[in-house]
C-alpha cells in the first residue's frame, strides 16, 4: 500500500493481478492490469516516487503457479520467474516497464538520496537505480546482500523502508527478523520479530 498526497490509497493486488486505487471511504477502482499488452502477474509492492508517480514491483509469476495453499510449491526453486519493475503515471495511468528478469522482485523504496532500491527475494540482493530526474532511472546496480547468511527453504527479503538517517530496514521473510543495512549496503543489525514471516516495514 501507499497513500498519495491527495489521500488515495494505492494497492498492489496479487490475487487479481492489478494496480488498484482506493478512496479513504473504501471505494476501489482498477487503474492498470498490464503494460503494453503484457498482463501483470504478481503485483507485489509499491511506493511513490519523487515525481509523484507510482513505482511497483511484479514478482514475475502467478500466485497460483508458485504456491500450494499458503506455502510455496515444493519445487519453487525450479519455477521460472520474470520479476519486473514498473512506473505508473498517476494522472495519465500510463504504465512503463523499467526493468525485468529479476528473481521474485519484492520490496522497493526510495532512499534519502532520491534513488530507487528494489530487492529480490530469491537471491537476497538489494539493487539500486540512480535517479536521473523526471521519472528516469539509471540501470540496475548492486547495492548489497540483505540476507548474507542464507539457510535452506523459502526465505529472503520482503518489504522494506528507509529511516530518516538513511538506514534500510528489510523484513526477512522466513527468518523471523528485520535486517538493517547501512548506506554502504552492509547488514549492521538484526531485529528479531515474534513471527517467522515478517513481510513489510513502515515508520510512524
Amino acid at each position: 500500500l501507499a497513500v498519495d498526497k491527495d489521500g488515495f490509497v494505492w494497492v498492489a493486488e496479487s490475487a487479481n493481478s492489478a494496480l488498484l486505487r482506493m478512496t479513504l471511504d473504501g471505494k476501489t477502482e482498477v487503474i492498470a492490469t498490464e503494460c503494453e499488452g503484457k498482463p501483470f502477474l504478481w503485483p507485489n509492492d509499491l511506493c511513490l516516487g519523487p515525481d509523484g508517480a507510482v513505482y511497483m514491483t511484479d514478482s514475475g509469476v502467478k500466485v497460483r503457479d508458485y504456491k500450494v495453499g499458503t506455502e510455496p510449491r515444493p519445487d519453487f526453486e525450479n519455477v521460472k520467474l520474470d520479476g519486473r519493475v514498473f512506473r505508473i503515471d498517476r494522472e495519465t495511468r500510463q504504465v512503463q516497464q523499467l526493468d525485468s528478469g529479476l528473481r521474485f522482485t519484492n520490496g522497493l523504496a526510495f532512499g534519502p538520496d532520491g534513488n530507487l532500491y528494489v530487492n529480490e527475494t530469491r537471491t537476497g540482493m538489494v539493487y539500486r537505480y540512480m535517479w536521473r530526474g523526471e521519472g528516469k532511472l539509471g540501470p540496475r546496480e548492486c547495492f548489497g546482500q540483505s540476507n548474507p547468511d542464507p539457510v535452506p527453504g523459502y526465505k529472503g527479503p520482503d518489504g522494506m523502508a528507509f529511516s530518516k538517517d538513511g538506514r534500510l530496514f528489510v523484513a526477512i521473510f522466513g527468518r523471523g527478523r528485520v535486517n538493517v543495512m547501512d548506506s554502504n549496503g552492509q547488514v549492521i543489525e538484526h531485529i528479531s520479530t515474534r513471527g517467522l514471516k515478517p513481510t513489510n516495514v513502515a515508520f510512524g
